[in-house]
């Protein structure tokens, strides 16, 4: 993973910043910057060989299973859909 793809990926996440005002109770937070690798860590192991549909959906679904795993917050799929939209653009259309 390159460092410039991690990036990316967590100023996406800490634009989007699910936590919202509670982001200052995480200690470790980082600017999401643990939550972007594992997001990239799961998509560089899985994704590979399906189609872009397909693509968008599991990225969406990394995006909210590790977001709140990590948290402990529920997230819908439609919260999780931009986020996970602009990271395949930096994944897959640059």
């Amino acid at each position: 993973m390159e460092d410039e793809t991690i990036n990316k990926v967590k100023h996406v996440l800490n634009d989007w910043n699910p936590l919202g005002e509670n982001a200052y109770k995480v200690d470790d937070l980082n600017e999401y910057e643990t939550e972007a690798i594992d997001i990239l860590f799961y998509i560089d192991l899985e994704i590979t060989t399906k189609r872009p549909v397909e693509i968008k959906k599991q990225i969406q679904k990394y995006v909210k299973e590790i977001l709140e795993e990590a948290f402990n917050i529920d997230l819908t799929n439609e919260e999780c859909r931009l986020p996970a939209e602009k990271i395949y653009q930096i994944l897959f259309e640059n």
